[in-house]
């Protein structure tokens, strides 16, 4: 198997680190992580999309990893992001992709199928269903702990990082993030500490791995990290008639402390977001965390490979 190739390409004025391996005849497949993830976190799903005759693309957001930041990193949006995807996929000559997006890569996916159908053949979604970008609603039926809710908060999160390094801060949320309930601290105690220094990482993710996530961090920061998504779900786009009927799966652990937000349950099981995206799949992995990609690569890639060639 050919090795992954890195480079960075002009968009919108950055240069964004992009990941890819495989033909640049094949059908496109575009990777959108999620946080505390990077482009690495596709290294799994990347090489068996390749295998099976994709080619796969993984790339660092602005503000993230080796791609240049903002200007104004306060500034980020989602809508800045979705920007960024299309002027890659022109960079590239791409007039058609798939596109598989983690965590809150899956609401860039989402925004971007509603702004751009016509350019995608089908996505995939894991951790996070499709949902219209509208102001969250979930957050007032949690205590002021909650996670989202102490990073909304500015200077809170930069005060609680930055008594850590970027390769502990990482350890910490992948830890908190891979178990199956909501990370909420208490009054007095802020979202870091909920970690010890003894707590064991996920067994699937080794020192190593932890070490380029620390590495990629202590380039970046979590300035940008912190504003997309954290600071940006407010967005409200005014479409028409939200419907997405292009192909889509939907993986999801059945672990995922996703699903004890309130509301994200019902919206999947009921069926309710097939409202918006009909032609919809759902697989659940039982014993899948939230890092299902890298928790079962064999399995998940499996997915994805198969829902690919299904629709190419």
């Amino acid at each position: 198997m050919e090795e992954v190739k890195h480079e960075h390409i002009l968009v919108n004025g950055l240069k964004l680190h992009v990941a890819q391996i495989g033909s640049s005849s094949s059908p496109a497949v575009v990777f959108l992580h999620g946080f505390p993830e990077i482009w690495y976190s596709w290294r799994h799903q990347m090489i068996a999309v390749a295998g099976a005759g994709f080619r796969a693309i993984a790339f660092d957001y602005r503000g993230y990893g080796l791609s240049d930041p903002p200007p104004e990193p306060e500034k980020a949006s989602f809508l800045d992001f979705v920007a960024d995807l299309l002027g890659l996929l022109d960079a590239l000559s791409i007039s058609k992709v798939f596109l598989v997006g983690k965590d809150f890569g899956a609401a860039v996916v989402s925004i971007f199928c509603l702004l751009h159908q016509e350019r995608v053949s089908g996505f995939v979604t894991l951790g996070v269903p499709f949902t219209l970008p509208r102001p969250p609603t979930h957050h007032g039926a949690l205590p002021e702990g909650f996670y989202i809710s102490r990073w909304q908060e500015p200077g809170r999160a930069e005060a609680d990082f930055g008594r850590l390094d970027a390769k502990t801060v990482v350890r910490n949320v992948y830890i908190l993030f891979s178990k199956s309930e909501i990370p909420i601290a208490s009054e007095n105690q802020e979202i870091m500490d909920l970690v010890k220094p003894s707590d064991p990482l996920p067994r699937w993710l080794s020192e190593e791995d932890l070490a380029v996530y620390g590495d990629l961090y202590e380039k970046s920061g979590f300035r940008t990290a912190l504003q997309v998504p954290y600071r940006a779900f407010g967005l409200q786009l005014n479409i028409p008639d939200p419907k997405v009927e292009i192909p889509a799966l939907l993986i999801m652990g059945e672990k995922d402390y996703v699903f004890k937000f309130p509301g994200i349950s019902d919206y999947i099981k009921s069926g309710m977001v097939k409202t918006y995206v009909p032609n919809l799949e759902i697989v659940y992995l039982p014993e899948g965390s939230h890092f299902v990609q890298e928790q079962s690569p064999e399995e998940v890639n499996d997915l994805i490979v198969n829902f690919l060639k299904g629709h190419v």
